[in-house]
């Protein structure tokens, strides 16, 4: 019995050593000074960089928000292009800090990949499973051509080997934009699937985990309560309640993710609130034009909703 108690003891202990050694994400990107974020490879609207090099986009705007809210400087930022295929294995190990490249959150990648999805940016994308479905719920007839990059797809579009083509929402108007005439082409208003895009960091790190999401939560909120680039040291004086906690005047909640009482102030004057990094990337401020749709907040029509800061 003894020997099963300290046996049970040492495995304990090494789950607790494990868990301490791996929750040090934060710890790690101060003393590097950089945070390094993982992104797609060049999708408009989402993260793309221009001729020298500067990065754009409403997944880059996450990044630069975490960014903000540790160093209070939104460019102390590596970005990491990665492919489809190497995106879950440069999070595990280690590699980058966050993931933050046009993900769609599912059960599968929740628990089989070893992280976590800290929030949704983005509502509406489609898959070859979810085609199928939508067609077959329908009962209509179909045939799936498919390739294997984006760039294939739309060339076999434009040259009419096929005469539709399906991928992200967000994705269609971005390759819209490589068409010979893009204003000869439509994006269909139909949405079959309302799959949630998000940022991943990696399991066992609590900590970066809530900082992380919370970063995006503060982005959401900020809109909700109306506080943007333009205002927010003005909204910063209030006596509201709800503003208080979430500038630090009241509270020290900001502490409690291990940033500063004015992690939101940072976020906000950083990259905007959710509404304007939406706008400027990829809706009516952008080429892309997209409409807010679902992911227009809660209390305007859509399902973008935030957590309380309190």
């Amino acid at each position: 019995m003894k020997r099963a108690s300290l046996v049970l003891t040492l495995a304990l202990a090494a789950a607790f050593s494990t868990e301490a050694a791996t929750a040090q994400t934060l710890k790690t990107v101060k003393d590097r000074g950089m945070l390094s974020c993982g992104v797609s490879q060049g999708l408009p609207g989402f993260s793309t960089p221009d001729d020298k090099g500067n990065w754009t986009g409403l997944d880059v705007d996450i990044c630069r928000a975490i960014a903000a809210a540790i160093f209070n400087d939104a460019t102390k930022v590596k970005f990491a292009p990665l492919s489809a295929k190497d995106r879950f294995t440069a999070l595990q190990s280690g590699e980058i800090d966050v993931l933050s490249r046009n993900t769609t959150w599912t059960l599968s990648r929740d628990t089989s990949l070893g992280a976590n999805f800290t929030g949704v940016t983005y509502y509406g994308t489609t898959t070859e499973q979810n085609l199928a479905d939508y067609f077959k719920g329908n009962n209509m007839k179909y045939e799936v051509i498919a390739f294997s990059t984006a760039d294939e797809t739309v060339k076999a579009y434009e040259s009419g080997r096929c005469d539709v083509f399906t991928s992200d929402v967000s994705q269609l108007y971005a390759e819209r934009l490589k068409l010979a005439n893009p204003a000869d082409h439509a994006v269909l208003p139909e949405v079959i699937s309302k799959e949630p895009l998000g940022p991943m960091v990696r399991h066992g790190d609590d900590q970066w985990f809530d900082v992380v999401k919370w970063t995006l939560f503060a982005m959401v909120d900020a809109e909700e309560l109306g506080v943007t680039q333009k205002n927010v040291d003005e909204m910063a004086k209030s006596d509201k309640p709800e503003l208080k906690r979430a500038f630090g005047t009241d509270g020290n909640l900001g502490e409690q993710l291990g940033l500063t009482k004015d992690w939101v102030s940072r976020i906000v004057k950083a990259v905007g609130n959710y509404g304007e990094s939406f706008d400027r990337n990829v809706g009516a401020g952008s080429k892309l034009g997209i409409a807010r749709g679902l992911n227009q907040l809660w209390n305007k029509g859509g399902i973008q909703y935030a957590p309380p800061i309190r």
